[in-house]
């Protein structure tokens, strides 16, 4: 997948996991439904400032909307369960849980 099917992918997956419309998203993004549209079909591709609103809207860091999450790693699931921590906070979370579970594969 190029990296623009990746965010497209990614902005309509996470859009439709908040149960919003393109109407009702386009109205937080404070966008026309047309332009969120082109995006997802892929005729436009938003500006910086744009990415940074959808993502504010969805509750995600403007990174994960570029992230190819379909290779199996859903830490874009866990991010809806922690998002307001610290980032450190959050890399010291996921730090901890790879050693755990580094060490139950190490006694394999």
């Amino acid at each position: 997948m190029t990296l623009k099917h990746v965010f497209i992918h990614n902005l309509k997956t996470l859009r439709k996991k908040e149960k919003l419309s393109q109407v009702k998203f386009a109205e937080y993004c404070n966008t026309s439904s047309g332009y969120i549209s082109e995006i997802e079909i892929g005729r436009k591709f938003p500006s910086t400032e744009m990415i940074e609103r959808i993502a504010e809207v969805l509750k995600v860091e403007p990174y994960h909307l570029f992230r190819d999450w379909t290779k199996g790693d859903n830490e874009i699931e866990n991010e809806k369960f922690y998002p307001f921590l610290p980032n450190a906070m959050k890399t010291e979370i996921k730090s901890q849980i790879e050693l755990s579970i580094s060490k139950i594969f190490d006694k394999y």
